[in-house]
């Protein structure tokens, strides 16, 4: 009865977009964007009515809010525009299925509203960004028949929650349905599915958009600014102290009121208002893998919602790949999270429970990792000091630093609607009510889905690049396509590609510049995702990435040098390329003695003059045979997949290594390994037909 009286009320209350809300500055900017140096100095000169410290989707979120009521706003972001917990989610812009669910369990009103709340940004969202966010269907599928109606019912309740706002209405399917539809799925039990739907969208460039469209309301923005202390006027914060990370300048930033969105570091910025504040962020961290597309259809994701821990999976379809996560594991805050191998694990033994036998779900397929830390938050005006809050906190400081903490990114926009209000009370401040519910995001005025056909004829570039450009930057991709070199070829006419493998261009690491990229891994990460979704990858691209943002930025080799270590580590520690690596180095060797001795007999084939190890002239070598050209740089990166004592030569056991984990899966293919088959191919011997494992992986 409780249950059915929150749903009643739901269809009582419909909560609709606030018209005209957005009346007056929903018209597309035409005027060029300010460069970074003129932002920061404007920072450096003006006064204003509020400073933002953060620029994550909260923060941004805030920044365009306060901007579009007319009030002169600044934002500071220490590293770069998302880099944190906005760019590492699960991609999904949702109500919560979940929460409903307890909701209505526990007939819990409070988080009911909370639902009701998500449901409606959700709708929001993919209406003032829908180049960058859709509909996605997510199938939930059923193995006990008596699930059906209860799965069914909740997921319906989900559809009458939203209203008029429902994406698209659920649907029950029979077995043979679903298998036709996710044919990945395991066949053995499967009474049938339930498919439901909800947002998706690409994180960082989402939150990219927010800042950017903020900036072209006239808010100063400045990402890579440090906050180094608060500056106080009697009491009272006003302003900030900052320093200009890239080239070391301090200066400060004054303002009427500061507040506070750093995510999981909240309490650092809270402790500099009051040094005795307590701790109120209890971080958790957040593990995703990406697989390749084969893993999951095109057009449809996959609910796990009870694994063998009790969390809940994601499986679903983003940028031609396949992402599964999250876990949920305390942990510290750290600018630098990275994921563990307990964790991959994790996700790949809960993937493979739901997938057919036919696909071996394999350690080497996993292209990327990463961790995201999510600021779990506690009220800290509550008396019980150890209850977490289900949404989120606004909190007013005795000097009046307004603190937003906690929430997720579907409700960023309400969040930061009500952390500005409270601002705006707080001191007084002189504007009338929030105007983002409906307001159109950087790239949505113009744009429409057949759009890249334009890109196409009217550029020369290449339809998978014209679509990717599209759905990336709407009715800017124009101006990024125009940024293009000559490809030198019959077609495309321009457009280079930065990686064979993947639709990312020449322009648009020069785009990137513009809108105030200032490091290798603000493209590789944030503009172009290159490192979330392939590790390998994004490090074959780094050169010529480094070297386009050089021309750009008049990088010296130093400088280049030091972006490239950078980005390495980055790599290696943040997106799972130790992981990767140390789980094939730790796995035993395994073979039969009739496999050592055949692949002992392919390594001696590439080992001339019988030195006992493989060299870089033994590679170069053989790829000179074959008649293929091949970089220095390409020839160090393929001996360096073995090389693990890092003596510059390939040993006959580190090669051993190597095919016991292409036999296990730990590693999906080498090509080291093909040059070696193709090299005893070439001997005149007998010669059986077995073949390495490939596929995707790093």
């Amino acid at each position: 009865i409780g249950g059915g009286a929150i749903l009643y009320s739901s269809l009582q209350t419909p909560k609709k977009f606030k018209l005209g809300a957005a009346d007056g500055i929903n018209s597309r900017p035409t005027a060029p964007l300010p460069s970074r140096k003129e932002q920061i100095d404007r920072l450096k000169s003006e006064d204003y009515d509020v400073l933002i410290i953060g620029g994550g989707a909260t923060g941004s979120g805030c920044a365009l809010d306060a901007v579009s009521r007319g009030l002169k706003t600044a934002m500071v972001e220490l590293d770069d525009f998302s880099s944190g917990t906005s760019s590492r989610s699960t991609k999904l812009i949702h109500g919560g299925v979940r929460y409903l669910q307890k909701a209505i369990m526990k007939l819990d009103y409070e988080q009911y509203k909370m639902v009701k709340e998500a449901l409606h940004e959700r709708a929001n969202l993919l209406e003032i960004a829908p180049h960058l966010s859709f509909p996605l269907p997510i199938m939930l599928p059923v193995y006990r028949w008596w699930q059906v109606p209860y799965f069914w019912a909740g997921i319906k309740a989900y559809d009458l929650v939203s209203g008029g706002e429902c994406l698209k209405s659920s649907y029950f399917l029979n077995r043979e349905r679903a298998l036709e539809l996710f044919p990945m799925l395991k066949k053995n039990e499967l009474c049938g599915a339930i498919v439901y739907y909800d947002g998706c969208h690409n994180d960082a460039r989402m939150n990219i958009s927010i800042a950017i469209t903020a900036a072209r309301l006239g808010a100063s923005i400045a990402n890579h600014v440090r906050v180094t202390d608060l500056i106080k006027v009697d009491g009272k914060v006003r302003g900030a102290k900052c320093r200009n990370e890239i080239d070391g300048e301090e200066f400060e930033v004054k303002a009427k009121v500061v507040i506070n969105a750093t995510g999981p570091f909240t309490d650092a910025i809270r402790k500099m208002d009051d040094g005795k504040a307590r701790d109120i962020v209890c971080p958790s961290a957040g593990i995703h893998i990406v697989l390749p597309d084969y893993y999951s259809p095109s057009n449809m994701g996959l609910l796990d919602p009870a694994t063998s821990d009790g969390r809940v999976i994601f499986f679903l379809p983003w940028q031609n790949h396949t992402i599964a996560g999250t876990t949920d594991t305390p942990c510290e805050v750290t600018h630098s999270p990275g994921p563990s191998e307990a964790d991959i694990q994790f996700i790949l033994k809960e993937v493979k429970n739901y997938l057919t036998p036919d696909i071996d779900v394999r350690r080497g397929d996993v292209l990327s990792a990463w961790a995201g830390i999510r600021p779990l938050v506690k009220d800290p005006n509550a008396e019980d000091t150890q209850s977490l809050v289900r949404n989120h906190v606004v909190h007013v400081s005795d000097s009046d630093m307004i603190t937003i903490a906690g929430g997720k990114w579907t409700t960023y926009r309400s969040m930061a609607a009500e952390t500005v209000d409270a601002a705006v009370k707080a001191v007084g401040l002189n504007c009338g009510e929030s105007r983002t519910d409906g307001l159109l995001l950087e790239g949505a005025h113009n744009w429409a889905p057949t759009m890249f056909i334009r890109l196409v004829q009217d550029l020369g570039v290449d339809t998978q690049v014209a679509q990717h450009l599209s759905s990336t930057y709407g009715d800017r991709a124009f101006s990024v396509g125009k940024l293009s070199g000559l490809t030198g070829k019959r077609w495309p006419i321009v457009g280079r590609r930065i990686h064979m493998e993947y639709p990312y261009i020449d322009a648009e690491v020069k785009y990137a510049v513009k809108e105030y990229a200032c490091t290798a891994v603000d493209v590789l990460a944030r503009r172009l995702r290159l490192s979330f979704l392939n590790v390998q990858a994004a490090e074959e691209a780094l050169p010529t990435i480094i070297n386009l943002m050089a021309e750009e930025l008049g990088w010296d080799e130093k400088e280049k040098r030091r972006q490239s270590d950078m980005a390495i580590n980055f790599l290696k520690t943040e997106m799972g390329k130790d992981v990767n690596k140390a789980s094939r180095d730790e796995i035993p060797i395994n073979l039969t003695k009739t496999e050592i001795s055949e692949y002992v007999k392919r390594f001696n084939a590439l080992d001339e003059g019988k030195k006992g190890y493989v060299s870089i002239n033994d590679i170069r070598r053989s790829f000179k045979n074959l008649g293929t050209e091949v970089r220095g740089e390409e020839i160090h990166e393929l001996l360096n997949e073995l090389d693990t004592n890092h003596n510059g030569q390939v040993e006959v056991e580190e090669y051993l290594q190597m095919m016991s984990a292409l036999k296990s899966g730990t590693v999906s293919h080498s090509r080291f390994a093909k040059i070696a088959e193709g090299e005893y191919k070439k001997q005149p011997h007998k010669y059986g037909d077995k073949m390495e494992r490939s596929g995707g992986g790093v």
